[in-house]
Formats: structure tokens, C-alpha cells, sequence
């Protein structure tokens, strides 16, 4: 039985929450959907709908990639999966470490 998808309201809590974390209030926003006139900045509402299409496609998609369970799929390809490096976050510092 497929989970059942999170609705609106609690995509906009945890959209929040994850934002209020970061230090970020959606309540400077102008509120409703239309942009502030002078500045530009995007409405609340326009913001949230963004973040959720974005929570609802680009999740789901991320999250099928996963690591093959041993056993179930070709040695070779669950091999070239766990190959794969973690990225750096200071790209430069590693050159020094790859010379021969």
C-alpha cells in the first residue's frame, strides 16, 4: 500500500519549520500571491506553492535513487554505486592530495 501524500497545510508546516531553522521568515514576505510592486519580492503564497511543487517532484525522484539491496541486482552496478566519492567542500584543497 502506497503512503499516503502529505497535504498542503502540512507541507506549508514543514516548509516553515525547515525555513525557520535557517533563520528564514516567510512572514517579511508581502502576503497573498502577488509580488510586492516595489521590491519585487514574491508573494507567501507564491513561495509556499513553489517549495511544495518543488517537495512533491524533485523529492520523490531524489529519493528513488538508492543503494541496491545485496543480492537483488548485477554485482557491477551496486560496485560502481559505492565508488562514487563525497563531495568535497573545498574542491582546490584536493589537488594537493591527488599528485603523484
Amino acid at each position: 500500500m502506497a503512503p499516503t501524500p502529505p497535504t498542503d497545510a502540512e507541507l506549508n508546516t514543514l516548509i516553515r519549520a525547515r525555513l525557520a531553522a535557517l533563520g528564514i521568515d516567510l512572514n517579511q514576505l508581502p502576503p497573498g500571491s502577488t509580488p510586492d510592486p516595489e521590491t519585487g519580492s514574491p508573494g507567501q503564497d507564491s513561495v509556499l506553492a513553489s517549495l511544495r511543487s518543488f517537495l512533491r517532484g524533485t523529492v520523490a525522484a531524489l529519493a528513488a535513487y538508492q543503494m541496491p539491496t545485496p543480492g537483488t541486482t548485477d554485482p557491477a552496478v551496486g560496485k560502481a554505486l559505492s565508488q562514487q566519492h563525497v563531495p568535497i567542500l573545498y574542491p582546490s584543497n584536493s589537488v594537493e592530495w591527488r599528485k603523484a
